[in-house]
């Protein structure tokens, strides 16, 4: 992992195990940090906050002194956070650590204010143009108001290419060509300053963002790509209930096709399957056998047979009917996601990850008690993207769901079936099981085609054939593997204003802003989650629902007593007492609660509670994985290990 400062199981099982890592870890980090002990000294507190701690960004070139007006001691690299523990005229005296206290002194001019912790993370470029990083605000607004945009921007991109981007147009930097996954190699993008404004072309809500640029490693650190390694990891995750049995057998021709057509080709060695299988609760009907089964693990063979030989066992679907019509998919898909071993046994990871669910059915609630996890769509598909894998869901709309059913499905499977600017939810009208063939006869070619392209040789199918999304798809994977085989840097030192929405395309996301947070501030919001998810749900009538904010004041009290937990008690909302949220440009559910809004309805109690079960679980998920942790400095405490956080999760 590079350092920043250089540019499953049925649901009893599942949750035991997650309860006892959660608690295990929490307590690990208790003690990496030394519980933070009375007497350690702490930064200073940001003007009005209880628990957040003032930090400053080094400017290029900044030094560290032992004291205020004597000699330089070291360098500090461009950028870096650091934390705030004294002040006086032009002059801080700074640590890297919230628990080590301070470690010299840096000129006051050599910093920039940090108030906030937000970075930016480029998002894959398919399908939109290159973005370029401006010298002013006001260059910024010039491009995006200019009546010519296009022509413009086209220009200024050939500019770029041939490095004669004129003085005058302000630009400072242009997006990389390939794209970084800022979850598997962390870099720093701070973002500075931002201004909520208006998209001039279609008046949607937009940020307009001062950024900082760290490179995201040490020059001399990268290697040449090579195309010929290219591959491609694709798990099916069947619907195996007894309404899926053609279809099945149609998915069986079209993959046995493709692979008979791949059979002995280099390419053909490129292409790897597993299946992966789903029912629905076996508590509820013992006669389906399995809830979610891996019926063949993801390898990279020189041999197919087994994927066909393993499909066509998947035509055996179930006997039993299951409790309802919704199935659970979801089960299928966070297996297929989570127990795949998608790193290639850890040498060399699949370049393309692909999972293809194919059901007749919606998905479980997280409310439905035969659901076997928490964790909703828009939580597992944002898993899936950070992992670098595309879910696309064949949804087989037949005449036993009913419209509504339908509509429902779908508003689920397109959330579950995003990645970055497209989806990859198709619906087969009528369930039609050639439709369905034809559509995964198309998918897995157009996956083939990725390597095709990259390998320099002819396509399967035109452009048109593919798709405007699949073809995104293809780029987005392919600047994804250059990214990650050449090194691909942001770009050098500098700061810059920048547009969080393409300039030319306001529905395409170009910057996302995340969270940089700490171990120790995820955990926090981790406990309180589960505290006030345990109170809502014994605060059933409007009498609890009454006491329910007393009982919440006693919880952030209790839970303030603890060092380690950045919890403020000084709070009128669910989600004030976690003050490192306050101020940032989205809206929290939690941050808006206030007494009076939560006793206004039981159903918006509901959804509000439903909504912190389905982001909690995926807290525990990140707490126990070790590799999307990254530390800032070195020898840094586990606690103040930290990740990039996506504000679509944040409580």
């Amino acid at each position: 992992m590079t350092i920043a400062r250089n540019w499953g199981f049925p649901r009893s099982v599942a949750s035991r195990a997650m309860s006892v890592g959660y608690g295990l870890l929490i307590a690990c980090v208790l003690s990496a940090t030394g519980a933070m002990a009375e007497g350690i000294i702490r930064p200073l507190l940001a003007e009005g906050r209880e628990t957040v701690y003032q930090r400053v960004l080094t400017r290029p070139g900044a030094m560290q002194h032992t004291a205020p007006g004597e000699s330089a001691s070291q360098s500090y690299a461009a950028f870096q956070p650091l934390y705030v523990y004294d002040a006086e005229p032009g002059w801080y005296q700074v640590g890297p650590s919230v628990s080590a206290g301070p470690v010299g002194w840096v000129p006051s001019e050599d910093v920039v204010q940090w108030k906030q912790n937000i970075i930016g993370a480029f998002t894959n470029s398919a399908g939109r143009n290159r973005q370029f990083l401006f010298d002013s605000e006001d260059r910024l607004r010039g491009m995006m108001e200019h009546e010519a945009l296009r022509e413009l921007q086209t220009q200024m991109l050939n500019e770029a290419a041939n490095d004669a981007l004129p003085p005058e147009r302000g630009v400072v930097a242009v997006e990389p060509a390939e794209y970084v996954n800022i979850v598997d190699q962390l870099y720093l993008m701070p973002i500075l300053d931002f201004t909520q404004d208006l998209h001039p072309l279609n008046y949607e809500e937009n940020l307009l963002m001062k950024v900082a640029s760290v490179p995201l490693r040490e020059e001399g650190a990268t290697g040449p790509a090579s195309d010929t390694e290219f591959d491609a990891g694709i798990v099916f995750v069947f619907d195996t209930t007894r309404s899926m049995d053609p279809y099945i057998q149609r998915t069986q021709k079209a993959v046995e096709r493709i692979v008979g057509d791949l059979r002995g080709s280099e390419i053909g060695d490129k292409v790897h399957f597993g299946v992966v299988a789903f029912r629905d609760s076996t508590d509820a009907a013992p006669a389906l056998e399995y809830r979610t089964r891996t019926l063949l693990p993801l390898q990279r063979r020189q041999d197919q047979t087994p994927v066909i030989a393993t499909i066509r066992a998947a035509t055996q679907v179930a006997d039993a009917n299951s409790p309802g019509f919704n199935e659970d998919s979801l089960a299928g898909v966070e297996d297929a996601v989570d127990l795949t071993d998608w790193t290639g046994v850890g040498t060399d990871p699949y370049d393309a990850r692909i999972v293809i669910l194919i059901t007749d059915a919606g998905p479980k609630d997280v409310r439905d008690p035969n659901a076997r996890s928490q964790i909703g769509a828009k939580e597992l598909q944002r898993n899936a993207q950070d992992k670098g894998i595309t879910i696309m869901t064949l949804h087989l709309q037949t005449p036993a769901g009913g419209e509504a059913q339908h509509a429902y499905a779908a508003s689920q499977y397109r959330d579950l079936s995003r990645f970055h600017n497209d989806s990859f939810y198709y619906e087969i009208e009528n369930g039609t099981p050639q439709a369905l063939e034809d559509t995964v006869t198309r998918l897995v070619s157009a996956v083939t085609d990725v390597i095709r392209v990259a390998r320099n040789e002819a396509r399967l199918l035109s452009p048109e054939e593919t798709g405007p999304e699949l073809v995104n798809l293809s780029l987005a994977l392919k600047l994804a593997y250059l990214g990650q085989k050449k090194g691909t840097q942001a770009p050098d030192v500098i700061e810059g204003w920048v547009s969080e929405k393409a300039v030319e395309d306001p529905g395409k996301l170009a910057i996302e802003p995340r969270l940089l947070v700490t171990r120790n501030e995820m955990a926090t919001m981790a406990d309180l989650l589960t505290e006030l998810s345990d109170l809502g749900e014994r605060s059933r009538g409007a009498e609890d629902a009454a006491n329910f904010f007393n009982q919440v004041r006693d919880v952030v009290a209790r839970m303030a007593q603890n060092p380690d937990r950045l919890i403020s008690t000084d709070s009128d909302t669910l989600g004030g007492a976690l003050e490192f949220l306050e101020d940032l440009p989205y809206e929290s559910q939690l941050m808006l609660t206030t007494e009076d809004r939560w006793a206004q309805s039981a159903m918006n109690r509901r959804a509000i509670l439903d909504g912190m079960r389905q982001k909690l679980v995926q807290y525990r998920k990140w707490l126990l994985d070790p590799d999307v942790w990254t530390p800032l400095f070195e020898d840094s405490p586990d606690g103040e290990y930290v990740f990039a956080m996506p504000f679509d999760v944040l409580p």
